[in-house]
């Protein structure tokens, strides 16, 4: 059906009046104004009521009465609060510094002094309690047996050779040892001294092959140039030495595979004069660990050491601290637990240990003597013990 045109007008006034109707009724809920129904009947001119004013600053508007009522409330907790706090009678106790429990640290070890002396040469002064950690470790490697005891580089000449093969064995045993451990070094000495021709001594060494002494030395360390150094040594020996090691510093590290470590270990250990201390790995290591210096290579440490240690232990302190570090101080592992240094608080490096539980297998055999064959029962316990300290890994390298 068709609509004319004032038809379709009126339904379009009556559409905006119901929709600004809608709008002035929610802003008179919020702001307290007029609603449109009002706003209508003043534009249609009905005059009937009047438009009320707008609100007064006295009337409080929503949001106002939202925030006085909250502030009313935290107020209201604030003062049960306060009345709390007062009925409450209960003080706190103080705490008396005996009560407090704090773990007593080790201080760091101030490094060696440098002073200059009257003549204006550089004198050092020795880290403090050297000497009572020298000698706390000096005890304790004598309740633990080390492998460099038995089978260091000074053990394994030959009591029975003559003075000159001696002090070749114990070159090469030195030369042997780098970067192998003491057991390996023991057997592949073992070997020379059973197999060369002749014995161990240098016309045996002259005289072996290249492929022969390969094979004797095959278990230590980078074989393959030892081997090479060996042979090498032994023709300059007996060229320019008149077959006998050279006994001096200048001498020994003239000869390929020989650095300084050795040379000096060689000169107290062949010669009787130590002219040096032999810095190692562990020498090198567990000193820095201590605080005695703080030094990147054993030939720093070494001249560190020189500085202040006295001259009747530089041959000594090489053969204690490889051995402490075998046995307690280990590269890899620590047994801190097992220290007496950690247990007085006299080394800066000491970690924290718990116990190691180890599983120990135990065979108990039983004979059954009532029967006429007798029977043998065999039975295996599990045994759990446990170690104190760190658990220990495998040592990768020793040097005497």
């Amino acid at each position: 059906m068709r609509t004319t045109r004032v038809s379709q007008e009126t339904k379009r006034v009556a559409d905006a009046l119901s929709t600004s109707k809608l709008r002035g009724t929610r802003r008179s809920i919020v702001n307290g104004l007029p609603s449109s129904d009002d706003a209508l009947d003043a534009t249609e001119g009905a005059g009937k009521r009047d438009v009320p004013s707008a609100p007064s600053s006295t009337a409080p508007s929503l949001g106002k009465r939202k925030r006085d009522g909250m502030s009313t409330s935290i107020a209201k907790a604030s003062d049960e609060n306060a009345a709390f706090v007062r009925r409450s009678s209960r003080k706190v106790p103080k705490l008396e510094s005996d009560d407090i429990k704090r773990e007593v640290k080790p201080k760091a070890v101030r490094p060696p002094k440098r002073i200059k002396g009257p003549n204006g040469a550089l004198v050092v002064d020795p880290p403090p309690n050297w000497e009572k950690v020298y000698d706390i470790t000096a005890a304790m490697r004598k309740r633990v047996l080390a492998p460099v005891d038995t089978m260091g580089c000074e053990n394994l000449a030959e009591e029975t050779r003559s003075p000159r093969d001696r002090r070749l064995q114990t070159l090469v045993a030195l030369m042997l040892s780098s970067q192998t451990k003491d057991t390996v070094t023991a057997v592949a000495m073992k070997n020379l001294q059973d197999s060369l021709p002749g014995g161990f001594c240098l016309e045996g060494l002259l005289e072996v092959e290249p492929e022969e002494l390969n094979l004797l030395i095959g278990k230590v360390g980078f074989h393959n140039n030892k081997t090479k150094f060996i042979k090498a040594v032994a023709v300059i020996l007996r060229d320019q030495f008149a077959g006998d090691i050279p006994d001096t510093i200048e001498g020994l590290v003239s000869l390929p595979g020989v650095g300084p470590k050795m040379a000096y270990l060689c000169m107290s250990a062949a010669w009787g004069r130590d002219e040096g201390i032999g810095v190692d790995v562990h020498v090198h290591r567990i000193t820095n660990l201590w605080g005695w210096h703080k030094t990147s290579t054993p030939e720093q440490t070494r001249a560190e050491l020189e500085a202040w240690l006295p001259r009747e232990k530089w041959h000594a302190i090489n053969h204690l601290l490889v051995g402490f570090g075998q046995t307690i101080c280990l590269p890899i592992g620590r047994r801190c637990g097992e220290c007496d240094l950690a247990k007085q608080k006299l080394c800066p490096s000491a970690v924290a240990s718990s116990p190691v539980k180890r599983r120990v297998k135990k065979e108990v055999v039983i004979k059954v003597d009532d029967l006429e064959d007798g029977v043998v029962v065999k039975t295996e316990e599990m045994a759990v013990q446990e170690d104190v300290g760190i658990k220990v890994e495998p040592e990768v390298e020793d040097d005497c």
